[in-house]
């Protein structure tokens, strides 16, 4: 093997692993449910505008998302589904990893402010620092950490439509609202057949703090208000009756999904763990087809 190989062999791997501290699929989610929120904006903006919105958010989600990879480095060691990433596997250094998330926040969040609107990037420096300084220490105090998180991961649609419009407005609030609620179920269902990890780091998940049958009802209630909550577009002229149709009947299933296999009335000490664990997990993987669902049907009949 020639020295250029055994040299750009481990630039691969340093360039891996920090698109690996980005969690690029998280970051993917992010970018779409901005980009629903400019196409839904009234009016038109820029494609020169439009590519530094989606790319710079970018940038800031893959910020945050090496902070929390930094910050929870020794702790990400005892989970299982963490204990992979390149900080607890000693393949990255802290260091290069505090580097590289400093250089994305401070080009991305300048750069929203310059290049889209001030209340653009007054939203991302906000999403930034409530998930990095709040929420991810947050976790390991209180189980309630979790509606502050729902925060930063519902601004990305709001920042779009202000990407758009410079202001905040009716439609922005209603989807930044729809991804606030629809986290909750998501995050409790993650955290329910996921809690075996959560305890092992030290993690103060609801199902930890509250136990399961808390937590299905708290599932429940979330899933119950999504309703509402996924009807007002229509209410503000953003979405049509086909929108309204869908949001009722994709919310029914969320609601279904949370009441299914909910075990209710046993005492903590009574609870089948095996069946929370699948309800958990079912519960988490429909909510993984609930947003793109929902979005997808605002997008196709907006008015």
């Amino acid at each position: 093997m020639s020295t250029a190989a055994v040299i750009e062999r481990p630039r691969a791997r340093l360039l891996l692993d920090l698109v690996a501290l980005s969690k690029p699929r998280v970051t993917g989610l992010v970018m779409a449910t901005a980009a629903v929120g400019m196409g839904l904006a009234p009016g038109g903006i820029p494609l020169g505008r439009a590519a530094v919105m989606l790319g710079m958010t970018a940038l800031l989600v893959a910020a945050a998302n090496a902070f929390n990879c930094w910050l929870e480095r020794d702790t990400d060691a005892f989970m299982q589904r963490t204990a992979g990433r390149p900080l607890p596997a000693g393949r990255l250094e802290p260091g290069t990893a505090l580097v590289f998330a400093s250089l994305l926040a401070v080009a991305s969040v300048p750069l929203l402010a310059l290049g889209v609107n001030r209340m653009t990037g007054l939203l991302g420096a906000i999403a930034l620092s409530s998930y990095v300084w709040v929420y991810t220490p947050l976790k390991f105090r209180s189980p309630w950490a979790m509606v502050v998180g729902a925060v930063p991961g519902a601004l990305p649609p709001l920042m779009g439509w202000t990407a758009v419009t410079g202001e905040l407005g009716a439609g922005g609030v209603a989807l930044f609202a729809i991804v606030f609620v629809w986290q909750m179920p998501h995050v409790i269902g993650l955290s329910v057949y996921r809690r075996a990890d959560y305890a092992a780091a030290g993690i103060r998940v609801l199902p930890l703090a509250r136990g399961l049958r808390a937590s299905q009802w708290h599932a429940i209630a979330w899933a119950l208000l999504l309703v509402p909550v996924s009807v007002s577009p229509h209410a503000f002229g953003l979405g049509g009756h086909a929108y309204l149709a869908a949001a009722l009947v994709l919310s029914g299933l969320y609601v279904l999904a949370a009441v299914r296999g909910a075990d209710l009335t046993r005492s903590a000490a009574g609870q089948d763990e095996s069946a929370a664990d699948l309800w958990g997990r079912r519960l988490f993987l429909w909510s993984l087809l609930y947003l793109p669902l929902l979005f997808l049907v605002l997008l196709l009949d907006p008015s």
